[in-house]
């Protein structure tokens, strides 16, 4: 760098050099030409940045289309300087001033260009934050969408299961699918424990089962997942107990040693059998400590046989005490139902063990050579029965629980319990011995005249009711109760409440507001559009009155109104709180007001106001 800088310096010179040797040799003729060209250059870059054209490069003060003498003279406006009070500056301080307007300008220029790139670059990010918003949008309803698929594949599973049982060719997956819905039914009752379907199954029904237990577990996404981790050990134990049949029965692999000699599973069986899940908790844990332990002669093939083995009849116990506690819980809330005030259902009463030294673990024959096999104590299925009684332990089997129902039974608990008035709830609708011997009579003439009981006059009334309901009406129930109101044929009939089924028509206003303000992805907030009433009058004595209705004003809030009906004896009049608008009695658009077969029907929408100019 510092050898160019010097060369600069060096050009620098010569150049002055040449420039003074030429001014010393030049003649006056070409001093003047040399200053005129210096000053029209001058002049040319004055103008350029005073931003002149090409055009009017050329013109003088002397040569100018526009007659102006001075044309090259800077313009000074001198109305508008007297008006601004700086008339008395001459042309020097004029310049300067000039230059800082210029310059002010430039700076004000330059904050504009950089406000309008920092909107750009904020909308540019507010647009990126959108993308993200929306992808996450998309990704969530994506989400949502798998979530209904999957709930959709599990209910078309079930559906699959129960065509399936209903033709008589049920999988193994049907009935435990049958089994673990039955749970959450009060009224359904599976009385066999969920293991004993895999009674009589081959290999490779297992093996299809031990699959579809997958896609069951996939398809309800963590719920009754113990259930189905307990089925599947059970099943691929099973599986393995198969195997090892087919394997002994064509001799060679079945030879093998497999850790427990067949004259000591028998032993092992009686051991673990009977045991509640607690006792195989413990004894599970004495085994693995006595793997972990070690020592040199242990038979580690043995100890982890018997651990395969007690995870089977570890979750054969689960399910067990699962089954009784939904068989106790089911039997206990079908003698709520009935009034039927009974014990603790079932007391199971579980003592843990005390020391290692109580521990089952101690009665499992032990292997001290692997050729050698130690024959087990008299450790036997009776003794361990008597232990358990004796320590107050009840496991409870099938024929226990059915054998104490049918004693409830024939016991008479599940009578129902006779009320008094008092115990009556306020709304509740009693019906006489002559009006339900009546309405008993009339249903046995339905059944002789057309043949098909499945549908009372109820029903009859609530499927016409509810014929026509769309997605955009919900069910009404909002009764305002009516104080002092005396009937005159009351000392006559009982006076009850007629039953209803009312729907509200719900909708969104598409007006001006609401679609500057709103869209179908965030729509305005749902108003009432119209009530659709249906009461019930089939008891009517008066055959010939029709019911009528009265619309009254609320008078806590003139927002609502009071719609009262009136039909006569034995029925009380009914109130509903409504919205006060203005009705539209034109049936073109919905309106309805009828009485037929019992059913008094009034059907209205509200009025819709328009916008004109």
């Amino acid at each position: 760098q510092q050898l160019s800088l010097q060369e600069r310096l060096r050009l620098k010179e010569e150049k002055k050099k040449q420039a003074a040797l030429m001014k010393a040799l030049e003649t006056p003729e070409e001093k003047r030409a040399r200053r005129l060209a210096k000053k029209e250059a001058k002049e040319r870059k004055k103008r350029e940045k005073m931003g002149w054209g090409e055009e009017y490069m050329g013109y003088t003060n002397t040569d100018n289309p526009f007659g102006d003498n001075n044309l090259l003279g800077t313009f000074i406006w001198s109305k508008a300087l007297e008006k601004k009070g700086i008339s008395h500056l001459d042309e020097k301080d004029l310049k300067e001033r000039n230059k800082r307007i210029q310059e002010d300008n430039r700076l004000e220029l330059q904050k504009v260009k950089q406000l309008r790139l920092e909107r750009e670059r904020e909308k540019a990010m507010r647009e990126q934050e959108l993308e993200m918003l929306q992808r996450e949008k998309e990704a969530e309803h994506f989400k949502t969408w798998e979530e209904q698929e999957d709930n959709f594949h599990l209910q078309q599973a079930k559906l699959r299961s129960k065509i399936r049982i209903r033709d008589g060719r049920a999988k193994p997956i049907d009935l435990l699918a049958k089994y673990i819905s039955a749970e959450d039914d009060d009224l359904a009752v599976e009385m066999h424990e969920p293991y004993t379907f895999l009674n009589g199954l081959t290999v490779s029904d297992m093996e299809d089962l031990v699959e579809d237990i997958q896609v069951y577990m996939e398809l309800e996404q963590g719920k009754n997942v113990d259930f189905w981790r307990d089925m599947t050990i059970i099943t691929e134990d099973e599986i393995a107990k198969l195997r090892k049949l087919e394997a002994s029965g064509k001799g060679g692999p079945g030879e093998r040693r497999d850790g427990v000699n067949a004259s000591v599973s028998s032993d092992v069986q009686s051991v673990f059998k009977g045991k509640t899940y607690n006792q195989l908790q413990v004894l599970y844990q004495g085994i693995e400590s006595k793997i972990r332990a070690g020592g040199p002669n242990l038979d580690i093939g043995y100890w982890e046989s018997l651990l395969q083995q007690l995870k089977a009849y570890m979750a054969r116990a689960r399910l067990r005490e699962r089954h009784q506690d939904v068989l106790r819980q089911k039997l206990y809330k079908l003698k709520q139902e009935q009034g039927v005030e009974s014990e603790p259902l079932f007391p199971i009463i579980k003592q843990e063990l005390a020391s290692p030294s109580d521990s089952p673990l101690f009665s499992l024959p032990c292997r001290l050579d692997p050729e050698e096999m130690v024959q087990p104590g008299p450790s036997s299925e009776p003794e361990a029965e008597q232990d358990a009684e004796a320590k107050g332990e009840a496991v409870l089997m099938e024929e226990d629980l059915i054998q104490q129902s049918l004693d409830d039974y024939d016991a008479g608990k599940y009578s129902p319990r006779l009320l008094s008035t008092n115990e009556l709830p306020f709304d509740a609708h009693v019906l006489e011995a002559e009006e339900d011997t009546h309405r008993l009579l009339l249903l046995r003439q339905q059944l002789q005249v057309t043949g098909d009981a499945t549908e009372s006059t109820d029903d009859i009334f609530f499927r016409k009711a509810k014929e026509g309901m769309g997605a955009d009406e919900a069910q009404f129930s909002v009764e305002m109760p009516l104080t002092g109101k005396a009937y005159l044929w009351a000392d006559k009939y009982r006076p009850r409440k007629p039953r209803f089924f009312n729907r509200v028509h719900t909708g969104f206003e598409w007006n001006k507001y609401n679609q500057t303000h709103y869209d179908f992805d965030n729509p305005p907030p749902k108003i009432v559009q119209g009530y659709k009433f249906n009461i019930f009058y089939p008891d009517l004595i008066d055959k010939r009155s029709t019911p009528e209705y009265f619309l009254e004003a609320c008078q806590d809030n003139k927002d609502f109104a009071i719609l009262r009906f009136h039909a006569g004896p034995p029925y009380e009049d009914i109130a509903f709180k409504i919205v006060n608008r203005e009705w539209e009695y034109s049936h073109r658009h919905g309106f309805r007001c009828q009485f037929a077969n019992g059913i008094f029907q009034l059907w209205f929408h509200f009025k819709r106001y328009r916008y004109r100019r």
